[in-house]
Formats: structure tokens, C-alpha cells, sequence
């Protein structure tokens, strides 16, 4: 009985190593508030990480109709609707490879901050936004899946 109470407990705290990677993260290091939302052929949110320290994450996956997701984050709480501007962190899960771009759409939307969207692996390229604007020509980078891609928002 006491072995199948340590295997039990075993597996339980293994769970959180498997399901860590695969992730499209988000990390808000911001001053103030920001809102995203998941969209893919159906929009998932609003989802609003605090200034400082929010975090958001979500599993990556493909939508059936769309293929690719994207997470568009605006400074303002209705941004998604009311044409503010829009970062989106886009991302398209292919077999083992994970594709990931970084865009704006209707402004810039973090004028003066840097933004730097990378992979846990090291050896995956990074896309890094100095001063919040999108630098000339294409941003899309591709890695295995199995890493989190994370996006920090303000970043040092």
C-alpha cells in the first residue's frame, strides 16, 4: 500500500515537468496593465496581467480552422475592439516545430519599451524589439515546439 502512495505521489509531482513545455508565454514587466487576448478561429479572453509581474500562458496548439494562433495585447482594457494599437505575438505548431513572429497592427502599442520574444532554447533564434517598434523586415523564427516561447513585455 505504501509503495503505490509513493508512486501516486511520484507521478503527481512529475505531472508539472511534462506539461512545463510547449508553452507561449507572455510576461508582462510593464509599469501598468496590459490586456490579450487568444484569438485563432475563436477569440479566448480578455486576460489582464498586472503591471510588474503578470504572466499569461497557454499550451501551444493549432487551431483546426485558422492553423496559427494569435495573441494580440493592447494597453487598453477594450483594445481588441476598439482599434487601439496592437502587439500580437503570433505563433503557428507544425509536427515538432513551432513557428513564432512578432507584428503590430494599428500603431505601436509600446512606443519606447523593449520587447524581446525568445525560446528556453538557447540555440532558437530571438526576436527583440529595442525601442517597442518593429524593426524592418520579417520577424519569423521557428524552434522545436517542445520549449516555451516567451514573450516579455518591457523587458530589462
Amino acid at each position: 500500500m505504501m509503495f503505490k502512495a509513493t508512486l501516486a505521489l511520484l507521478a503527481a509531482a512529475a505531472a508539472p515537468l511534462v506539461s512545463a513545455a510547449g508553452y507561449a508565454r507572455v510576461e508582462n514587466k510593464c509599469d501598468f496593465p496590459v490586456t490579450l487576448w487568444s484569438v485563432g478561429s475563436e477569440v479566448d479572453g480578455p486576460t489582464t496581467l498586472k503591471a510588474g509581474d503578470g504572466l499569461y500562458g497557454e499550451k501551444f496548439r493549432r487551431d483546426p480552422v485558422t492553423g496559427g494562433i494569435a495573441i494580440k495585447i493592447t494597453r487598453d482594457p477594450d483594445g481588441l475592439y476598439t482599434g487601439d494599437p496592437q502587439l500580437i505575438y503570433s505563433y503557428n505548431l507544425e509536427g515538432s516545430k513551432i513557428w513564432y513572429d512578432l507584428s503590430a497592427v494599428f500603431g505601436d502599442a509600446f512606443p519606447g519599451h523593449k520587447l524581446v520574444e525568445k525560446s528556453a532554447n538557447k540555440n532558437c533564434p530571438a526576436i527583440v524589439w529595442p525601442d517597442g517598434t518593429p524593426p524592418k523586415g520579417s520577424q519569423v523564427k521557428n524552434c522545436n515546439s517542445k520549449n516555451h516561447v516567451t514573450l516579455t513585455l518591457c523587458a530589462a
